[in-house]
Parts: C-alpha cells; sequence; structure tokens
C-alpha cells in the first residue's frame, strides 16, 4: 500500500555498509526516477551511478551529513553508504528542473525501500570535488547526491511537540526522531 511505502521512505543516514547495492539494482531506481513527471516534459536529469567500494570512499568526505545533529559527524566506517546517485542536470535548465529532481528522488526513494534499501538525500556537496572524482562533464550541473544502502539505523516520525520544534533527533538508544506537523496544522483552509 502507498501509504506505507511512503512513511517506511525516510532519510537514513546509517547503512550496513558491507552489504553491497548492485549496479543492476542502481539501474532499476534510475528507471523508477526517469519515470517522474518532467515539466513540458523535458526530461533534463542525467545520472552518475556508483557502487564501487574505492570511489565511494572519495565521494564520502565530499558530503555533509544531518545538519541538526551538529555534534555528528556523519557515519562511522562500516556505516557508510554501499552505493551513490548522483543527480545532473543539463545547464541551463532552471527552476523547472529542480521540480523535476525532487519528483524524480522521491520515486527513487520509494523503490529503494522496495528494495530492502534506505538512502538520504544531500544538497551539501562540495561538487568540484565530486565532478572531479568522477569525470563529470562541465555541460552539467551537479544537484544532489543520494547515499544508498541497507539502513543500520531506526528512524520513527512523531508529531511535531507543542513548542513547534520540527528539528530531528536521536535519542540515547541512538534512534533518529523525525518531527511532523499534524495535518490539521498544514491545512490552512478548505471548502467542500
Amino acid at each position: 500500500m502507498i501509504a506505507e511505502l511512503v512513511c517506511r521512505t525516510r532519510s537514513y543516514r546509517r547503512f550496513r555498509e558491507s552489504e553491497p547495492v548492485t549496479l543492476d539494482t542502481l539501474h532499476k531506481l534510475v528507471d523508477l526516477a526517469r519515470l517522474a513527471p518532467s515539466a513540458g516534459n523535458q526530461q533534463p536529469l542525467r545520472y552518475v551511478l556508483c557502487c564501487d567500494r574505492d570511489t565511494n570512499a572519495a565521494i564520502y568526505p565530499c558530503l555533509a551529513w544531518a545538519g541538526y545533529l551538529a555534534d555528528w559527524p556523519g557515519p562511522a566506517e562500516g556505516e557508510r553508504p554501499a552505493a551513490y546517485v548522483i543527480v545532473l542536470t543539463e545547464k541551463g535548465r532552471g527552476q523547472a528542473a529542480a521540480v523535476d529532481e525532487g519528483l524524480a528522488l522521491q520515486n527513487l526513494l520509494l523503490g529503494a525501500v522496495e528494495h530492502g534499501l534506505g538512502g538520504c538525500i544531500l544538497g551539501s556537496v562540495e561538487r568540484d570535488r565530486v565532478r572531479a572524482i568522477l569525470d563529470i562533464p562541465d555541460d552539467y550541473d551537479i544537484g544532489h547526491v543520494v547515499a544508498l544502502g541497507v539502513p543500520a539505523e531506526t528512524v520513527v516520525l512523531e508529531e511535531v511537540g507543542p513548542d513547534g520544534d520540527i528539528k530531528y533527533w536521536r535519542d540515547a538508544r541512538s534512534v533518529h526522531h523525525v518531527p511532523k506537523r499534524r495535518l490539521a496544522d498544514i491545512i490552512v483552509g478548505e471548502r467542500g
């Protein structure tokens, strides 16, 4: 059921690094991404796929993880992603391409969960370094990097508390808590 799949599609930041993700699986996930709606059906997105351990190790330090967890430097060795999908956009595509990217990546993450994987979309990326590592041509802009692997953490959803704080946090057992606003708090009008 779609509601269950959506609830299980969270941002996972710790993985079982030793459990590989194959290129075949990455192809299946990007195939789902390519089927997403696209403004004017322009389809400006392109992808670089990586599940090579050495290349993954080079990409990892180019990424910043979990801004709200200021004292957490990111996944430890053994908890790092087993794969990455780097999203590219043809130069000069503008704002519509950003919407296309969001739609495509939601499809990709839903598919990841269906394959027993989890992922995290990372926007804080040292793009010049990633471009050099992966030899990405200059006629593409680097959008986001999606980290993928078998999750090695529990992520739970909960209601935003009375203080309105939406920052995610980890408890003493390292369970990752993600506050979500109540439905009644986000609907500002209705007729019917």
